[in-house]
């Protein structure tokens, strides 16, 4: 029997199936509950300008807990903290679909953004080492990963609409919760049994200051469309999150133990790599939100159309992934790779910026649209690998923490400062598809922005890979003398 029809390579490919179905969770949960929100208003009594954070709980959860997330897999093992991320989100799951008023609700969410935070470092540490030995396979598997992320979104807004019209709100959540039982049921039999932690310390201070930093830096942004980039409140709690941080870097460069060992960043492209994913998510998840806008509220699409809409879209993100990439990256590198992803994701952007009032789906939406998916598939897949890749085995929890931090405090910060250019130039204007328009449009031309900054500093920043393994070979040797 060969290798590959091998009962163990069998249970590698299930345990990737396992894995990818994580990260379609984890982005499904961000996105599955847009069409349901105003049945919750109506039935929890949110007001409007609370109403964002059934979104924002579950990101600042999420965002901020991830490079604990991280760590504890390196710490404990990384089955275990899948495992026991999985039990969290059910808990979460339950408390959410249960809420009868809104702190309840955010709290559930909250939860939800813990367990997710969990899941989603230990999910990728499990893909490195059940295919990290063999790079033609790696990059397959993370192929592979990342197109479950656009599959969950999109699967998110079909559900969420399926569910909120033909069964009930509460079920948006609810609908984890086998999911989740079934993948609890197969963890054992596929994942590695390996890896079963380093056995230190877990830097408790400097996970709490981390967290606080970077949920209170997503806070301020969010908050600040509402309360003003002016305001006194907004500044304050930004000074706040810079001093938490700064007082993280401190507190890591004198533990013998720390959360993130700061060296890790001496890595090559491991810091560039990050910065890539954090600049793309800052442009991808603000295009796909405001897309979803124009298509609602300006073409007067319904929420199932809408999300149907974006399935050519997502399938060419999908493709791009799974047979592009991979290809492209062992022909021109990652670099080449991620530098013209990015490039076309700005074009693309850049296209839909020209969308106008009495525009139509063919003609405004759907070649912009499959441009910057393109864009996205070529980007993607090289970052998160060369990021990943990076660090050393043993630190392979905390550097998929980091990228995974990376791309959702990104997203987060992005769409946040795009909804406040966005406002600023007549999207808040309900009814006046010209203002609404033209405030997509400036959020559509500040994303691409976005993506061409990612370009310039993939270009300034990241190695070659023949580069990159001099570069290794240089640290290992300093650090040996």
């Amino acid at each position: 029997m060969s290798q590959q029809q091998s009962p163990a390579s069998s249970r590698r490919w299930l345990g990737l199936a396992v894995i990818a179905a994580a990260q379609f969770m984890v982005i499904m949960d961000t996105s599955i509950i847009g069409v349901a929100l105003p049945e919750m208003q109506a039935d929890l009594g949110f007001s409007q300008e609370d109403l964002s954070w059934v979104f924002n709980a579950y990101v600042i959860a999420l965002g901020g807990l991830l490079l604990l997330g991280g760590k504890l897999s390196d710490v404990l093992g990384a089955r275990r903290v899948f495992a026991t991320g999985w039990v969290v989100l059910i808990a979460g799951s339950l408390v959410a679909g249960l809420a009868e008023d809104v702190g309840v609700e955010l709290a559930g969410r909250a939860i939800q953004g813990v367990g997710s935070a969990l899941i989603a470092p230990a999910a990728l540490t499990l893909l490195m080492m059940l295919f990290g030995t063999n790079p033609r396979e790696l990059t397959k598997a993370l192929a592979l990963y990342g197109a479950a992320a656009p599959a969950g979104g999109t699967a998110g807004v079909f559900l969420g609409g399926v569910i909120t019209e033909y069964v009930s709100w509460p079920w948006v959540f609810y609908i984890n919760v086998p999911i989740a039982v079934v993948i609890l049921a197969l963890v054992p039999s596929v994942m590695p049994a390996g890896g079963a932690g380093s056995g230190s310390r877990v830097d408790l201070l400097g996970a709490v200051t981390v967290t606080a930093g970077l949920a209170s830096s997503v806070y301020a942004v969010v908050r600040a469309p509402e309360v003003g980039w002016d305001a006194a409140r907004t500044w304050l709690v930004l000074g706040a999150s810079a001093v938490l941080l700064a007082a993280f870097v401190v507190i890591q460069a004198r533990r013998r133990d720390p959360l993130v060992r700061l060296r890790i960043f001496r890595a090559p492209n491991l810091a560039a790599a990050n910065l890539a994913q954090l600049l793309l998510g800052a442009a991808w998840i603000p295009m796909w939100f405001f897309l979803n806008l124009y298509l609602q509220q300006v073409l007067g699409y319904s929420a199932f159309p809408s999300g149907a809409a974006l399935l050519p879209m997502t399938g060419l993100i999908m493709i791009g992934m799974i047979v592009l990439a991979p290809r492209v990256i062992a022909s021109v590198g990652p670099k080449a790779s991620t530098v013209t992803g990015l490039v076309l994701l700005a074009a693309g952007m850049g296209w839909l910026s020209r969308v106008s009032p009495d525009g139509s789906f063919a003609v405004d939406v759907l070649p912009a649209s499959l441009v910057a998916a393109l864009g996205m598939s070529l980007a993607f897949i090289p970052t998160l690998g060369t990021a990943i890749s990076a660090a050393r085995p043993e630190e392979g929890g905390l550097a998929s923490g980091i990228v995974n931090t990376s791309y959702q405090v990104g997203s987060a910060l992005g769409l946040a400062v795009m909804t406040a250019i966005a406002a600023g130039r007549g999207a808040d204007r309900l009814g006046d598809p010209a203002a609404l328009t033209d405030g997509f449009s400036a959020a559509f031309v500040g994303a691409a922005v976005v993506a061409l900054a990612g370009a310039v500093a993939a270009v300034l920043f990241l190695r070659r890979a023949d580069q990159a393994d001099e570069a290794a070979d240089d640290t290992r040797d300093q650090v040996a003398a």
